[in-house]
């Protein structure tokens, strides 16, 4: 946790004195407005030192007077600082702040699929706002109170001080206690925080997979089990605060008495110095504003520092993400991929899942740039991984893939993903607008060009019998639509990006057998000179491919067109052929 506390601390700082301007302002108005509001409690023991002078009423009037113009000067310097330090602190925060979101936003966008196969999206939010909220807590934590209060304790101390030794060393004294007991009560508190906080972020995750899952709740009437899954880990979360709460209420308590006991004993000592003739009317006055200016510094800033631990207890979280390598990134140096013909090499590929389970052994194939392979075979056995592994969104466990001979490890992420369209089994769209999810293949695109590519995929017809058109939002995860409507969205968008590799990964699994005709007339004319890769269960959708790779657990096991291997007896492509188009087979 400690190491969690520097690194957020760490963060915090380099990204906020990119304001160093505002940050200087925000420091100079906050020590000046602290040590103006701790001089001013002079001129009030100034004032009423005068009634004890002994000089004529006017004499005492004119120099009353005199006081009060000084006080109201330093009242309004009080409150000009005031403005100037919020004003200052302002910027400084949220210029910082929005950095801050920015480059959590940029980090976890960053990270590899596995990362966000292993993590709820509902617990990756709550931290980033955590992190960003959390120092916009830590700067008020310092500016409005500690800093304040560390000003207002060094000038009263100098003054009683010089008054009398015993004033400035009981309330230097009461200090050092209260400080030590506060960082006891800090650390012991803690460990309810971050436990507190585990919680929060699994309370989180639950509600976000059962949002996400909803039908699957009702469906399974899961909605029993997950209610009481819920309120389990929210009893865990009432424990934990309740612990923390209760801790809170008996320390504040016991920094009542202790600010009792300093207020008495100033008055204490007080009376002892006037006793011997060193202390007037206005030192009291002096001490009581003091002793309550001090008291109330003190007590809000044990409470200041317990929450300001709080903050950097819940922005720990995403301290871990910033700080966690990324799996896979550009190499030094890497070039943007050139591509000429499109041709893909796999040479020995292995592939393991979690280090133990290999799905790729030596695996090695050859697609020639303009050809349209299928690959095809039992579930689980890698044609997806194979995909991936062309993306980059997992790394080889050993051997290489190319394109036109450049490695694509050592190409740009972005040049890479630029060259390829996917068309995947299940399209997740924005929550956003038909245009806006289908113009995603292809940044700065025209309407006119979106339009042309939804008629190419015959989503057009479907999109202008909706009430708003391109317009319309299609909901989280695009939900609003079939899943046919989906896919022909997702071919749509491919076909806009015109990418010169084209990955077609059970891009018709979802339509009718009438849109699945109109969608393969659309597919031949956007498979028209691009190397192309189709994943696909349904054999009728393959028949025309250059070439077709049947891969199993040993890797591949059958290559040729159609019709080779429809005619190789006892293949495993023909058995299949067989089995889906003539229904069962004898056994």
């Amino acid at each position: 946790m400690k190491a969690n506390i520097k690194e957020t601390l760490k963060l915090y700082w380099q990204y906020s004195k990119h304001y160093k301007l505002a940050g200087v302002a925000v420091v100079l108005s906050c020590v000046t407005q602290a040590v103006v509001v701790s001089i001013t409690p002079l001129y009030y023991k100034k004032f009423f030192d005068v009634f004890g002078s002994g000089l004529s009423q006017s004499v005492m009037v004119q120099g009353l007077l005199q006081i009060l113009v000084m006080v109201a000067i330093l009242g309004l310097l009080d409150k000009g600082l005031w403005f100037v330090l919020n004003k200052s602190l302002l910027k400084f925060e949220v210029d910082t702040m929005v950095d801050l979101s920015g480059v959590c936003f940029d980090k976890i966008h960053r990270h590899s699929f596995t990362y966000f196969n292993n993590n709820f999206s509902g617990a990756l939010v709550k931290r980033v706002n955590y992190f960003v909220r959390s120092f916009e807590a830590i700067v008020d934590n310092i500016f409005y109170q500690m800093l304040p209060t560390l000003i207002t304790l060094i000038v009263v101390i100098t003054v009683l001080l010089l008054k009398s030794w015993w004033l400035g060393l009981i309330v230097l004294a009461w200090f050092i206690v209260l400080v030590i007991s506060n960082i006891i009560a800090i650390r012991y508190r803690l460990k309810y925080d971050l436990e507190r906080n585990e919680a929060e972020s699994e309370a989180t995750a639950i509600l976000s997979d059962t949002i996400v899952n909803h039908n699957n709740l009702r469906l399974f009437n899961g909605f029993r089990f997950e209610t009481k899954n819920f309120k389990a880990i929210n009893e865990k979360i009432r424990k934990y605060r309740r612990q923390s709460w209760n801790f809170h209420m008996n320390f504040d308590s016991a920094q009542l008495f202790l600010g009792l006991a300093l207020n008495l004993s100033l008055m204490y000592v007080g009376v002892r110095l006037w006793q011997i003739g060193r202390f007037s009317i206005g030192d009291f006055v002096l001490l009581q504003s003091y002793a309550m200016l001090v008291i109330n510094r003190i007590m809000w800033l044990g409470n200041v520092t317990r929450k300001t631990y709080q903050s950097l207890s819940d922005a720990s979280e995403m301290t871990e993400i910033l700080n966690l390598p990324l799996e896979i990134v550009d190499a030094p140096h890497a070039k943007k991929l050139a591509i000429a013909r499109g041709e893909i090499n796999f040479e020995q590929a292995d592939f393991y899942f979690n280090e133990t389970r290999q799905v790729l052994k030596k695996f090695t194939l050859d697609i020639k740039g303009g050809e349209r392979l299928a690959l095809i075979g039992p579930s689980g056995v890698g044609k997806t991984t194979i995909i991936n592994l062309l993306l980059r969104n997992y790394e080889l466990g050993g051997g290489k893939i190319l394109i036109d001979g450049q490695n694509i490890s050592q190409v740009t992420l972005e040049s890479l993903r630029a060259s390829i369209s996917l068309v995947p089994q299940d399209p997740i769209l924005f929550h956003r607008s038909l245009l806006e999810n289908i113009s995603y293949g292809r940044e700065h695109a025209t309407k006119e060009e979106v339009i042309k590519a939804s008629k190419q995929a015959h989503c057009h017809e479907f999109i202008t019998d909706l009430e708003n058109g391109y317009d319309t939002l299609v909901g989280e995860r695009g939900v609003k639509l079939s899943g046919g409507e989906r896919q022909r969205v997702a071919i749509a968008r491919a076909i806009l990006r015109g990418a010169p590799i084209l990955i077609l990964d059970e891009a018709t699994s979802s339509l009718d057998s009438a849109s699945e005709g109109l969608i393969q007339e659309a597919l031949e004319k956007l498979m028209k000179d691009k190397t192309v890769i189709v994943i696909a269960h349904r054999l009728s959708t393959i028949r025309k491919m250059d070439r077709i790779v049947y891969v199993d657990e040993t890797g591949i096991a059958e290559t040729g067109t159609h019709n080779e291997l429809v005619d190789k007896p006892n293949g495993l492509y023909r058995k299949l052929w067989e089995r889906q188009s003539a229904g069962f087979l004898a056994s």
